[in-house]
C-alpha cells in the first residue's frame, strides 16, 4: 500500500480519535525512561552521565528501531499485518489534532477568563504560566503550535515516508526522550546529550521544510524573520520555524519567560504587534496550510526516491 494511503488512513485515525489519553504507548515508554534514568543517573558526573546516557540512547531507541525494522525487512508479518502495524505506528507518532486542539482550547480558555487562559496553556507548555498576560498566554501557544508542527506532525510524516516505520519509530522515541533528557541543567547536562544531539539532528530537514512552507505562504516577512533571527535562538530547530511562523503571521514572539522559575531572555522572532488570542487560531490555520503543502513535497520526494 502507497505511504499516501497510509498516511491519509493515520490522519483519518488522528482526526477521529485524537490523541489516546490512557493507553497510548509513549506513556508507557515514559516510564521506562524514567526508570532507567532514575538506575543509570545516579551520580551526574561527566564522563559516567556521557557514557549512561550514550547507553541509553542506544537501548531506547536504536533498538526498538532496529527491531521494527527486522519487522518489515524479514517479512514476519503477513500481508496484511504490514499496513496495519505502519497505520497504528503513524498514528501513535504523529498529534495534529492533540496539538490543534490544545490551542484552541486556550483560545477558549482566555475568551472565559485570564485564569482560565493560564491553566489551559499550561498543559501545552513547559514555562512558568501563573505570571503571564493575556499576551504571554497566547505568545506561549503560539509558538509551541508553530513548533511542535514540526516535532509533531511533520518530522514522524518525514521520517516515515523517506525512511519507512524503522526510522518513524527511531524518530519519535529520540524526540520523546529529547522532551525528557534534553535539559541543560546539572542533572542531564551530560546524560542528555546523546539524545538532544540525535533529536537535532533528526529534527533538522523536516523543520527546515516546514519554514520553508511558512515562508511560501508567509511571503517576504517570514523569509525576513527566518533569515535575519533564527540563529540567535537556542534551539537549532525550532529557531527557524518559530521565527519564519512569527513573520508568517506578521507578530512579534520570543521575549523574556520563566521556565522553573528562572527568567530567560530570549530574542524577538517575528516583527509586528504583540499577539492576541485571535491570533492563536490564525496560527493553527496558517500550521495547517503549511503542513499540507510540506507534506504533499515529502510525499513527491518519496515517490521519486
Amino acid at each position: 500500500m502507497s505511504e499516501t494511503l497510509l498516511l491519509l488512513a493515520a490522519l483519518t485515525l488522528d482526526a477521529l480519535l485524537g490523541e489516546p489519553r490512557r493507553f497510548h504507548p509513549l506513556r508507557g515508554f515514559g516510564f521506562l525512561v524514567e526508570w532507567f534514568e532514575a538506575l543509570a543517573n545516579t551520580r551526574p558526573e561527566r564522563k559516567r552521565s556521557y557514557f549512561w546516557g550514550i547507553v541509553g540512547y542506544c537501548l531506547l531507541a536504536l533498538m526498538p528501531a532496529l527491531a521494527v525494522y527486522l519487522l518489515f525487512e524479514r517479512n514476519y508479518l503477513p500481508a496484511w499485518g504490514e499496513p496495519l502495524l505502519s497505520v497504528l505506528l503513524l498514528y501513535f507518532g504523529i498529534a495534529r489534532a492533540s496539538l490543534f486542539a490544545h490551542a484552541s482550547a486556550v483560545a477558549r480558555g482566555l475568551a472565559q477568563s485570564l485564569a482560565e487562559g493560564r491553566r489551559q496553556v499550561a498543559k501545552l507548555v513547559s514555562r512558568d504560566s501563573d505570571c503571564l498576560d493575556t499576551a504571554g498566554v497566547s505568545r506561549a501557544a503560539i509558538e509551541s503550535t508553530l513548533e511542535n508542527s514540526s516535532d509533531a506532525v511533520l518530522a514522524p510524516i518525514f521520517w516515515f515516508v523517506l525512511g519507512g516505520p524503522a526510522m518513524l519509530v527511531l524518530y519519535r522515541l529520540s524526540n520523546t526522550l529529547d522532551a525528557m533528557w534534553g535539559y541543560r541543567n546539572r542533572r542531564f547536562r551530560y546524560f542528555g546529550w546523546a539524545s538532544a544531539r540525535a533529536d537535532d539532528l533528526l529534527n533538522y530537514i523536516p523543520a527546515r521544510l516546514l519554514a520553508l512552507a511558512y515562508c511560501v505562504l508567509g511571503g517576504a516577512p517570514a523569509w525576513r524573520a527566518w533569515r535575519a533571527q533564527a540563529s540567535a535562538c537556542a534551539s537549532p530547530n525550532g529557531g527557524p520555524v518559530m521565527c519564519a511562523g512569527a513573520g508568517a503571521l506578521k507578530l512579534s514572539l520570543g521575549g523574556p519567560a520563566s521556565y522553573h522559575g528562572q527568567l530567560q531572555q530570549r530574542p524577538q522572532m517575528g516583527y509586528g504587534p504583540a499577539p492576541s488570542p485571535l491570533d492563536i487560531e490564525r496560527s493553527c490555520r496558517l500550521s495547517d496550510w503549511a503542513l499540507l503543502l510540506a507534506g504533499v513535497i515529502i510525499l513527491l520526494a518519496g515517490a521519486l526516491l
